[in-house]
């Protein structure tokens, strides 16, 4: 199998990957191949926090040409996988100077599976872009062609528990992903000063309690398959649900929008974890944590990018200021797009991380706040 992620997660999820139990786990630029079963395909789109989809290649051939495309695609048992009255998608990705338009193979492609069931039985399978029976991933790099079976469906960024938005929300992929990168595994109260509409706070506590990242999602692209073995399904996610532990630690979101807080509050307790998480009404500037314990803060700032401040460096001076004074004896990380807004944090970086908000480039920092001086901390 072949799961996609962000480009600089893949060896988070490997790393997931290995401990659910995979197999000849191998992280490639945006991916990691892996080895397993039925039941492991299963449990990887439950489980995984950081991968986008789960694909299963059925074939790999070259192509010079449309017509090699269209008759190796044709010559393909489509029937094993679909009825002929079925739905059908088609995604496709090219790397290739034969081949450069994307739209163009996925229309081929499903050109090439309609006729062979045309042919077969007198019946074609229709098109559903949305909720399809088979979902059917091409894959052309330079002369390769590689033909999986998607069975995630939708991306598995969308966990099921969003029902509400605040402006330029982060994807729940890419908030796993931050989380972990900066080694949050629920062993210290976690904070994110300006939570928005929660997903941080929410990733954080499904790590902290060990829920399967995609526990709430309505459905996966496998269970519209022909060899869908419900009774294999439900064992795996039984044994995922024994898996879950208690939270010990404080898990805090705050905002200084009332609106923006009530959309996190919805979100929250669709995902179940309103007994973890705790809310408040307040602006981060001038803030103190709330007590002396190790605080462990991730957070996604405004960039200036989608969501516009009205003067960058102040705010974040105060983002620095308030750090500073407010919260020592904590590590603090946050995202951003905006590298000359970073200098006027004032504070020195510990870590600086390349990754990508969507198709924006951005710089996940962390800075360390130690009680007193740092001379006095390493000693």
């Amino acid at each position: 199998m072949l799961a996609k992620t962000l480009f600089g997660f893949e060896e988070l999820l490997a790393n997931e990957l290995r401990e659910l139990g995979a197999s000849a786990v191998t992280p490639g630029v945006r991916n990691v191949s892996f080895e397993g079963d039925l039941g492991f395909m299963y449990k990887a789109n439950l489980a995984c926090r950081t991968a986008i989809k789960i694909l299963k290649p059925i074939n790999t051939f070259n192509v010079f040409k449309e017509d090699d495309l269209y008759h190796k695609i044709k010559g393909i048992a489509w029937e094993n996988y679909l009825d002929p009255d079925g739905t059908l998608a088609v995604d496709a990705t090219v790397f290739s100077k034969q081949f450069t338009h994307s739209k163009y193979i996925a229309l081929k492609t499903k050109d090439a599976i309609v006729d062979r069931f045309r042919e077969l039985s007198g019946v074609r399978p229709s098109v559903d872009l949305d909720r399809p029976d088979l979902r059917i991933n091409i894959h052309i790099d330079r002369n390769i062609c590689t033909v999986s079976l998607d069975s995630s469906g939708a991306s598995l960024h969308k966990r099921g528990y969003r029902v509400e938005t605040a402006l330029a929300p982060i994807s729940e992929v890419l908030a796993a992903g931050l989380l972990l990168l900066s080694g949050y595994q629920g062993q210290s109260d976690f904070m994110d000063p300006m939570c928005g509409s929660g997903t941080l706070l929410i990733e954080a506590a499904m790590i902290a309690a060990n829920v399967p990242a995609n526990l709430n999602r309505d459905v996966f692209g496998f269970e519209s398959w022909k060899d869908f073995d419900v009774d294999l399904y439900e064992t795996i996610e039984n044994a995922l649900l024994k898996r879950i532990r208690e939270v010990s630690v404080k898990i805090v979101g705050a905002d200084r929008d009332a609106r923006t807080l009530n959309k996190a509050k919805a979100n929250i307790k669709t995902a179940n974890l309103s007994d973890f998480i705790q809310l408040e009404h307040r602006d981060f500037f001038g803030s103190e944590k709330p007590d002396s314990s190790y605080w462990h803060l991730v957070f996604n700032p405004p960039y200036d990018e989608r969501l516009s401040i009205h003067d960058v460096a102040e705010f974040y001076g105060n983002i620095g200021n308030t750090l500073k004074r407010g919260y020592p004896g904590s590590q603090a990380w946050l995202i951003t797009s905006n590298e000359e807004a970073l200098k006027s944090v004032g504070l020195r970086t510990s870590k600086k991380i390349k990754v990508y908000n969507g198709k924006l480039p951005t710089k996940f920092v962390q800075y360390q706040m130690y009680q007193g001086s740092k001379k006095a901390n390493k000693q």
